[in-house]
């Protein structure tokens, strides 16, 4: 994985150049932007990193930008801190909101500020990695079929293979061979593995009438 960069969005010369000598001087790799427009042009969002971004700039402003990149359209957030002299109470509040990890006023304190830089730098490397392994967990989802999918969800309720097989009106003895393959096509071992894995994934468990739900221990 390349260094991660601090991306400077700012359309003031003064301010993005002083930005960016304190963001370099605190150890940081860093790449101004003057506005974000250019930034949302140059395709940098994917790299990692996070953004120092203003608010009010002309043709997109720092907000406008934000709930851009954090739609659907984009596959994955960059941690946004913002920087600004006309920050109010709602702009921050909405920014916080969005998932926005700071929002600091100019002058900047340069302890605050390397301390957001931090926090989003180690944020986004949490995310990547989260990225990465739901990737792959996907792929390997992707193998299983119809009626082995059906086995999981009810492996991850934690009852007994008898009680899935009732469910299922299939042999125990079936579900597990199902429960097997599951096991071998994801790469695991065990069902705290598998329950990571349909978390991950957003994979629900199976629903269970109240009194079929087994509380104990698989």
């Amino acid at each position: 994985m390349s260094e991660p960069t601090v991306f400077i969005v700012d359309d003031d010369l003064s301010v993005r150049r002083g930005i960016t000598r304190l963001v370099k001087a605190a150890g940081f790799k860093t790449e101004p932007f003057t506005s974000a427009v250019d930034f949302l042009e140059s395709g940098k969002y994917v790299d990692p990193g996070c953004i120092i971004l203003d608010v009010r700039m002309p043709e997109m402003t720092g907000p406008e930008l934000q709930e851009k990149l954090y739609s659907e359209d984009f596959e994955f957030h960059l941690p946004i801190i913002f920087l600004s002299a006309h920050g109010d109470v709602p702009t921050t509040v909405k920014a916080m909101k969005m998932g926005a990890v700071d929002f600091l006023t100019k002058p900047v304190d340069v302890d605050e500020l390397k301390k957001a830089i931090k926090l989003s730098l180690k944020k986004d490397a949490v995310n990547r990695i989260s990225h990465a392994e739901l990737a792959t967990v996907q792929e390997h989802l992707a193998n299983l079929t119809n009626r082995e999918m059906e086995v999981m969800k009810y492996v991850i309720t934690g009852i007994l293979n008898k009680q899935i097989a009732a469910e299922l009106k299939i042999s125990e003895e079936t579900v597990k061979i199902h429960r097997g393959r599951v096991m071998r096509k994801l790469g695991i071992v065990s069902v705290v593995e598998l329950v990571h894995i349909c978390e991950l994934a957003g994979i629900a468990p199976a629903e269970l009438p109240e009194d079929k739900k087994y509380l104990g221990s698989i």
